[in-house]
């Protein structure tokens, strides 16, 4: 188990990502991943009050939906840590003081709980001054409805800002950030982001952490795989950091006896400020090699050879 940044919320090394469900995943299937997972020892459940509106026939949402009725009808909401984010929704867009708390109430409603245990502010909003965002989400703490606030897609700047500012109004303070980071995206994050991160004690959930499936080894050259992010891990697998990349963790998955999806995410898990990578599973049989994580620890040469590969 690890610890997000200060907090009491205590998290499996892997969290499952509710993107799919409402929208690859149908109601039985979702229900079957999210029993499955929490079979397995998970207990982290990560979504947005906008998945899955870019779907046609969605309008966001969907992804709430589906786990909230999950919860009630196994009922085990303390037994899980579910996230949530604010901000992208089509009808709840950017991070002022109004949009967040009518958001709020929708994405409690959709949950169907009395509580969120990690919200976020989904993505950076610079129309709208920090304190005004920061002022609102601390109303939703001291309200009860918010255990903990986190932020995802921020500069380090702003960030920073953040930090400072409920630093200096002894308001409620980002604990996690969620950066867009994995094997074949380092560039973005490591840097003065991970400083900010690291500086600060909060703690990194990665998303995006396996690339859009192309790090479970599943996308190899002349390979057709139906998927419905085929196209993006087809990128990767163009490039040479992404060849280089699965040739490494080929080695590293013979060596440590693991498929290449548990060994991606457990070179994330060695990464300093990273508690729990974030991976969706579309069916149950996805869902094996990412709880797997939990068993494996990486030799300081395989965290070299996976590093080489991927500068």
């Amino acid at each position: 188990m690890g610890r997000i940044g200060n907090t009491d919320l205590e998290v499996r090394p892997f969290a499952l990502g509710g993107n799919v469900f409402g929208w690859t995943a149908d109601r039985d299937g979702s229900f079957a991943v999210l029993d499955a997972y929490t079979e397995g020892g998970g207990n982290f459940v990560d979504t947005a009050d906008g998945y899955s509106a870019w779907v046609e026939g969605n309008s966001g949402g969907e992804s709430e939906t589906v786990i909230g009725e999950w919860i009630r009808a196994r009922r085990n909401r303390d037994d899980v840590v579910i996230a949530t984010k604010v901000g992208a929704h089509p009808r709840f867009r950017g991070l002022k003081a109004d949009t967040i708390k009518r958001a709020a109430e929708e994405s409690l409603r959709r949950l169907g709980t009395d509580h969120i245990d990690l919200y976020y502010s989904h993505f950076d909003d610079p129309e709208t001054p920090v304190a005004e965002t920061l002022g609102a989400l601390d109303q939703l703490v001291r309200e009860g409805k918010v255990r903990h606030i986190a932020a995802s897609n921020f500069t380090a700047e702003r960030l920073a800002e953040s930090l400072a500012h409920s630093e200096a109004e002894g308001i409620a303070k980002y604990v996690a950030f969620q950066p867009h980071y994995n094997l074949v995206s380092r560039d973005t994050y490591e840097g003065e982001l991970a400083e900010t991160v690291q500086a600060n004690g909060l703690a990194a959930l990665p998303y995006y952490a396996l690339a859009s499936g192309f790090l479970t080894g599943k996308y190899r050259p002349g390979q057709n795989v139906d998927s419905a992010r085929a196209g993006k891990a087809a990128e990767y697998l163009a490039s040479e950091r992404g060849q280089k990349v699965l040739t490494a963790l080929d080695q590293v998955a013979g060596e440590q006896n693991a498929e290449i999806a548990t060994v991606a995410l457990a070179w994330l898990k060695s990464r300093p400020t990273v508690v729990a990578p974030i991976a969706s599973a579309r069916t149950v049989g996805q869902l094996g090699p990412l709880l797997a994580v939990a068993d494996v620890e990486l030799t300081s040469e395989q965290i070299a050879l996976l590093d080489d590969a991927s500068a």
